[in-house]
């Protein structure tokens, strides 16, 4: 747990420790496998950090990942992946309608980051997200051993601690939210507010990425139940609950090794020959979501184009969108809307067969975004709201040339740490409009000096440091507060 002299408010300093000798179990929305015909098992690993920090600790754990296979009404049997084992949690595809799409991301997710856009409160939704909570907490009380270590993951499970509290008391709970966790004048509109924050208060310990989140959900624990809290810890009739701050990262040492692959460096090169070999590359990659800000990047790029203060025949941007809730209306109108942008700049500001805007809606591999990112000269990652923001930190890890500028919204979590970067308010059109500026003329002797320091924040506080750092604190012997 935190310790007493921690404040919920700061990120946590535990070192990591050894390897944890109890049974551990990971609970999450989507398991951490996809389906691959070409291999002998039909699945191979997902690609990201937080698979590839956890998978070695299951192994060498005998633990098992309990999730949904992301295919509706699919009743498969647990089966193990390259030694770790992993437990499908069916979902039918009514509830993938109204627990994931409705309750999670059309409700949650918009509330969660600054309700952005007005959220859909709907009892069945509601309903479908607290029978879909119930059944993953009925499966991960059968299967996890005595006196186990469950660590549960994300805004789609934020009953399951409480649900599992009750019918598992031997166990020790975690859960880590990766997204923001609102302030109680947004979150007191969430009909069923009441039964969220009693859900997570089952847990041991509670991760947020950032003081703020943490912050807001003791006060909203506070107003709305009048739990006490003192040092990080809150004290329950059945146990105390701690709130800690744990900022997710990335997996460093391998973005390093793949940016540094002969492969990359060649890709490398030819990505900036195909865009023509302009002086500047300008670099956004989001998923396709309101929160992300690409229209007011898109918007801010060409104002400058107008205003003369950047040349066309000198600088191109390369926005990827990666295509994500595709049937939702939100994020139809978002896609329009940026295309829009995107026709309305190259219309006006580009040249026969060199486009200055260079628009990719489609999903790359992590090769070829690694290779992206070394061809960037200004990475643009400018959300209204955003939990972390690996993007950024990638970026980071991948300039093995020491060069290379970040410009980052000050709402993205990552603007806690990354403070090397050129940090903007993206609501504000000419401070954005600035920062890309001040980023695309910065002296080389600045640029270099702001990039070392990015790396060397990536590295030392990377992936592996953020699991062992929450676990120590999970396993820890809580302090009375």
């Amino acid at each position: 747990m935190t310790d007493a002299s921690t404040p919920a408010t700061q990120p946590s300093e535990v070192s990591p420790g050894a390897p944890l000798d109890r049974p551990i179990v990971i609970a999450a929305n989507r398991l951490p496998v996809m389906r691959d015909d070409s291999t002998e098992s039909g699945w191979t690993a997902s690609p990201g950090g937080l698979v590839r920090a956890l998978l070695p600790m299951l192994r060498s754990s005998g633990g098992t990942w309990v999730g949904w296979t992301g295919d509706p009404d699919d009743n498969a049997e647990p089966f193990s992946v390259d030694g770790v084992n992993l437990h499908p949690v069916p979902i039918s595809a009514d509830e993938v309608e109204l627990y994931y799409e409705g309750f999670s991301n059309d409700g949650l997710w918009p509330l969660y980051h600054d309700a952005l856009r007005e959220s859909t409160y709907d009892s069945l939704q509601w309903d479908a997200y607290r029978n879909v909570n119930e059944r993953f907490a009925v499966t991960l009380a059968n299967i996890a051993p005595a006196d186990a270590i469950v660590w549960i993951h994300d805004y789609h499970l934020q009953l399951v601690p409480a649900m599992l509290r009750r019918q598992r008391p031997d166990l020790t709970i975690g859960f880590f939210l990766h997204i923001p966790f609102p302030p109680y004048e947004l979150f007191s509109r969430l009909p069923w507010r009441d039964e969220i924050i009693e859900g997570l208060l089952g847990c041991d310990l509670v991760g947020f990425q950032r003081p703020m989140g943490a912050a807001n959900f003791t006060a909203c624990a506070q107003q709305l139940l009048g739990v006490e809290e003192r040092n990080g810890v809150i004290e329950l009739p059945t146990h105390h609950a701690s709130v800690g701050v744990f900022p997710i990262s990335i997996d460093f040492a391998e973005v390093e090794e793949m940016a540094a692959g002969r492969a990359t460096r060649k890709l490398t090169s030819q990505i900036r020959a195909r865009l023509g070999d302009p002086e500047v590359i300008l670099l956004g990659v989001d998923r396709l979501d309101y929160t992300k800000g690409i229209g007011l990047r898109l918007r801010a790029f060409g104002a400058l184009l107008e205003s003369g203060e950047i040349d066309p025949e000198r600088c191109v941007m390369v926005q990827v969108a990666t295509p994500t809730r595709e049937a939702v209306e939100h994020y139809q109108d978002e896609r329009r809307e940026i295309e829009r942008l995107v026709g309305e700049i190259n219309g006006r500001f580009s040249r026969i067969g060199l486009p200055v805007v260079h628009y990719l809606y489609q999903t790359l591999s992590y090769d070829d975004l690694i290779a992206l990112y070394r061809a960037g000269d200004v990475m643009l990652v400018t959300p209204f709201r955003d939990g972390m923001n690996l993007v950024a930190k990638e970026y980071a890890a991948a300039h093995i040339d020491g060069d290379g500028v970040l410009v980052l919204s000050e709402f993205a979590g990552a603007a806690d740490e990354l403070t090397d970067a050129v940090l903007v308010n993206p609501h504000d059109d000419r401070a954005l409009q600035q920062a890309i500026v001040t980023a695309v003329e910065m002296h080389r002797h600045e640029r270099r000096q702001r990039m070392s320091g990015l790396r060397q924040q990536v590295q030392r506080m990377d992936v592996q440091g953020w699991a062992d750092r929450f676990l120590a604190d999970l396993v820890a012997p809580t302090p009375r507060p």
